[in-house]
This record gives structure tokens, C-alpha cells and sequence, in this order.
């Protein structure tokens, strides 16, 4: 208990500061002491209810869903008819791929200074980023790649891709729950303890949004992905 309480709170933090990573640190630090499947149920209403915060306190929730409906659709079609074996399958594969996200993610995060936006092939391409990124959800339990890269190509504002971040992880959250009660090898999510897990998430959150304001986000930003790359070398290469 005192391993989950405080695994999200500093998860909570860190997406009071930069506004995502919740799920990807959460997945990553509690994977490390329980199995996968058990760890993505804690993160359901944690994930759930500040990624609705998230969603609703921006500008352009109808436009943003009049133009990624296609991407939301497919998350949902990934998660659960995922060409990967699940998080309850108990794979040798799980916890070292996961690690190699992480890592992934991280050195996007540091090298990338501008990706290229797709333009016409937005539509096109929205529904296959969604499905690729509902797989990787259903195997691993985390849904920043390549759901995050790709939003960050789109050209959206500050707020704009806060709020489009935000519609993204609630649907990946949304879709894995679906996925995880019906998954006959998984004993079902513990919601009471997801909802204890929901409080120092919450805390953490007011905590970062206070951190936000007295120190550099491109620094902190800069620490997180570090911290990304080097717990993913542990998963990868314990």
C-alpha cells in the first residue's frame, strides 16, 4: 500500500508539471513489485478521473472530437481486438517491452524538437496511430507511444494539445478497463483500491501545478524523460 500511495503521488506530480506521464511512470514503477495486469487496473480511475479534468478544462473539446474521432475509434478497436497478447497473458515479453517504450519515449522526448505534421494524411492516418497505440495499451499498459508523437505533430496550441492528450488518455483508459473486465484469465479490477490510489494522484497533481509555476517546465520536462529512459533500461535489462 505504501508502494502504490507513493507511486502516485510523484506520478500525480509529474503530470501537474508537464501534463501527462501518469500511466507511463505509474505502469513503469509498479511493474517493478506486481504483476503487469494488476498494476494497469490500479491506474483505471486514477488515470480516468484526472484525465476528464484534463479534457474538459479546455477550449476546443467538440472540434477536437469532430477532428480525431477516427483516432479515438481506433484506440478503442486496438485495445480490444489488440494483435498482441495481453497483459494478463503473463508474457516473458511484457515487462522488457514496456522498458523498451519507456526508453523510447524518452529519447523522443529529448532529441524531438519538431515533428513533421502528416497534413493531408491526417485522416488517414489518425485511425492507425489509434489502433497501434490501443495494442501497445492492451500488451503493456501504457498509452504514450505513438499516441503522444503523433498529437505532437498535428500543430495544436498549448491548450489544444493539453485537452487533445487529455481525450486521448481517457479513451485508452476507457478501453482497457473494457478490456481487462472482460479478460477471462484476469481476476477483474480492483476499483476500491483504484480509488485509493485516486487520492495522492490528486494530491500530486496540486502539487505539481504548484511546482509548475516556481520552476522551468523545460527542465523538469528535460529530468522526466531521463528518469523515463533510465527506468526503462532497468526493465529492459534486469
Amino acid at each position: 500500500m505504501l508502494i502504490i500511495l507513493g507511486v502516485f503521488l510523484l506520478a500525480g506530480i509529474v503530470k501537474g508539471v508537464i501534463g501527462l506521464g501518469l500511466p507511463t511512470l505509474a505502469m513503469g514503477l509498479l511493474s517493478t513489485t506486481m504483476e503487469p495486469a494488476i498494476a494497469a487496473s490500479l491506474l483505471i480511475i486514477p488515470s480516468l478521473v484526472t484525465n476528464l479534468w484534463q479534457l474538459f478544462i479546455g477550449p476546443k473539446f467538440i472540434a477536437l472530437i469532430k477532428r480525431l474521432w477516427g483516432f479515438i475509434v481506433g484506440i478503442f478497436i486496438g485495445t480490444l481486438w489488440s494483435f498482441l497478447p495481453s497483459l494478463s497473458a503473463s508474457s516473458t515479453w511484457t515487462i522488457p517491452t514496456l522498458g523498451a517504450i519507456l526508453i523510447t519515449y524518452g529519447c523522443l522526448g529529448i532529441t524531438t524538437k519538431k515533428l513533421p505534421y502528416p497534413s493531408h494524411l491526417e485522416k488517414w492516418l489518425s485511425p492507425f496511430i489509434g489502433y497501434f497505440t490501443g495494442a501497445i495499451t492492451a500488451a503493456t499498459g501504457v498509452f504514450v507511444i505513438p499516441a503522444v508523437p503523433y498529437l505532437q505533430s498535428l500543430k495544436l496550441n498549448k491548450d489544444e494539445l493539453i485537452q487533445a492528450l487529455g481525450l486521448a488518455f481517457t479513451a485508452s483508459t476507457i478501453a482497457l478497463a473494457l478490456q481487462l473486465s472482460h479478460d477471462n484469465s484476469f481476476d477483474g479490477v480492483d476499483y476500491y483500491l483504484s480509488i485509493i490510489a485516486l487520492i495522492p494522484a490528486l494530491i500530486g497533481m496540486y502539487i505539481g501545478q504548484y511546482c509548475r509555476k516556481i520552476m522551468s517546465e523545460r527542465t523538469f520536462k528535460r529530468c522526466f524523460f531521463i528518469g523515463l529512459i533510465a527506468l526503462g533500461g532497468y526493465m529492459l535489462f534486469k
